[in-house]
């Protein structure tokens, strides 16, 4: 970033010392890519990603002495969503594209600790590829047609199931603000905000493995990112994640073992889909 555009961007910031008072999160996301559009592309990157990490940065990494009970409670509650997000995706978006089942975890670390290796809160295990080739063409170089093609739908899954733990939370947080989300109002880079900071991360070295063009690589990511939108937005997919949060609080265990995730992800997705059939199988009653 360049010396020159620092002040300017000093400047810029200033006004946003009560952003916190007077928007929500997404809207403070949509008002700082505006805030940033003087700026040349590679800096407002750089800024975004300090923006979007500025409560980290600015109120260091919690501990147990700074939660009050509702902080506590509501970080509970981020957390187990982002996580049933990616079980969810795991599980029913890898069945809907018929690709094979895969074995996962969720891990869930002691939420009031204060080091930042003993607070990783992941799936362990869930993704079809993994390990990322050194070298794309060397691997499938003996693949047919078919092993080709299957590969590439691998690599798509896993970044959709990324995708959808941080927008999983981002759309929990709209609901709780009556807010709008979309991939406008929350674009790629806004998932930092939402403790995507490490999917995001596997994400781009994926792309960095498989598409060497960056203009494809833009358009793919593009295209993976609205197809985690609609995941979650499909009713049945959510009200699953939510039961399957729900199922992680209650619990209050340290690991969801995969057949009880499963589990409970299938019973909700049938009660949806149940109900979706009664209801357009039910005779239309006309008065009399």
């Amino acid at each position: 970033m360049s010396r020159g555009n620092m002040s300017h961007i000093q400047a810029l910031f200033k006004p946003l010392d009560s952003i916190p008072l007077m928007f929500t999160t997404v809207q403070k996301m949509t008002l700082v890519r505006y805030i940033l559009l003087p700026l040349n592309n590679a800096d407002s990157v750089v800024l975004i990603r300090i923006f979007l990490n500025a409560e980290v940065i600015m109120k260091r990494r919690h501990t147990s002495n700074d939660f009050n009970p509702v902080d506590y409670i509501e970080l509970r509650r981020k957390t187990a969503i982002h996580e049933a997000g990616h079980a969810a995706a795991i599980h029913f978006g890898n069945k809907q594209k018929q690709l094979p089942p895969v074995f996962f975890r969720i891990v869930i670390n002691d939420y009031s600790c204060g080091s930042d290796d003993n607070c990783i809160t992941k799936i362990d295990g869930g993704r079809l590829i993994h390990t990322l080739p050194s070298s794309i063409e060397n691997a499938i170089c003996n693949f047919s047609s078919v092993q080709k093609y299957a590969y590439q739908q691998a690599f798509e899954a896993d970044i959709i199931n990324l995708l959808v733990g941080s927008l999983a939370e981002a759309n929990y947080i709209a609901q709780r603000d009556n807010e709008i989300i979309n991939p406008r109002l929350v674009p790629l880079n806004a998932l930092y905000n939402y403790g995507g900071s490490s999917d995001l991360e596997i994400v781009n070295e994926y792309l960095q493995c498989f598409i060497a063009n960056e203009i494809e690589q833009e358009e793919k990511i593009t295209e993976l990112f609205s197809a985690a939108f609609d995941f979650i937005n499909e009713w049945s997919h959510w009200y699953a994640i939510i039961a399957l949060a729900d199922y992680i609080l209650e619990n209050d265990k340290n690991i969801i073992d995969y057949e009880e995730a499963v589990t409970v992800l299938d019973a909700h997705f049938s009660v949806v889909r149940r109900r979706a059939l009664y209801s357009s199988c039910r005779p239309i009653q006309i008065g009399v």
